[in-house]
């Protein structure tokens, strides 16, 4: 399988060219355009159990569609994201072999990725960022491709971090997330930070540099 990133970084697509006998699942509603030879599936995200659990108690798709090409010649799959920015695509595999994914930020991943969910915890859920996450882990060697609003940066995180909630996209299982104030609930109020993401341990993460709820607070007061 071979893959492009174009558009970066604020329009970001991929275009990918599936050999003969190759597949690729993505997100409900990723594909952009594929040439006509292509088989599509749709199933459960990570089986029926976690899609359940994750669009009851974290309001995400139930589903994915697998692009499998089942012809003798290369074929073109274009897949994208509903918000505008970035897309990302990491290996997993070897040293590392699994990543959480924020609601919204995966994309497609290849044959030898499983999807499935991680509790939590009920912060995250007060905090509005769902009961559960998706954990992509790898059998193998298989790539992901994850998105997020705005640019994407990626950090090493050796100790503790704190990421304002709304801007953490992903982050590797052995990092300790809990969600709390930034500065009490008065100063929170405040300080119109509210909520955020106390990370401890060691591994890497990606944020976005732009914040959904907080575009979304913008257009609420200018259509008052």
């Amino acid at each position: 399988m071979n893959y492009e990133i174009r558009y970066k970084p604020a329009f970001a697509a991929i275009f990918i060219t599936l050999e003969p006998g190759e597949r690729i699942t993505a997100e409900a509603g990723a594909m952009a355009s594929m040439d006509a030879g292509l088989t599509m599936t749709t199933q459960f995200m990570g089986g029926a159990i976690p899609a359940l659990l994750r669009h009851w108690f974290g309001g995400k798709s139930l589903f994915t569609n697998t692009f499998i090409n089942r012809t003798s010649e290369p074929k073109t799959l274009v897949l994208s994201q509903g918000m505008i920015g970035d897309i990302e695509v990491l290996q997993l595999g070897g040293e590392q072999a699994a990543l959480c994914l924020e609601g919204g930020a995966y994309i497609a991943s290849t044959a030898r990725i499983d999807l499935s969910v991680r509790w939590a915890g009920f912060n995250s859920w007060l905090a509005g960022e769902g009961l559960f996450k998706l954990l992509v882990t790898s059998k193998g060697r298989g790539l992901v491709f994850f998105g997020g609003y705005g640019g994407l940066t990626r950090r090493q995180v050796t100790g503790d971090f704190i990421v304002d909630s709304g801007h953490l996209v992903a982050y590797e299982p052995s990092i300790g997330l809990n969600i709390r104030f930034a500065k009490g609930i008065i100063g929170s109020l405040t300080s119109g930070e509210g909520m955020v993401n106390h990370l401890k341990g060691n591994g890497m993460i990606y944020l976005q540099s732009r914040s959904i709820d907080g575009f979304v607070q913008f257009l609420r007061r200018k259509v008052r």
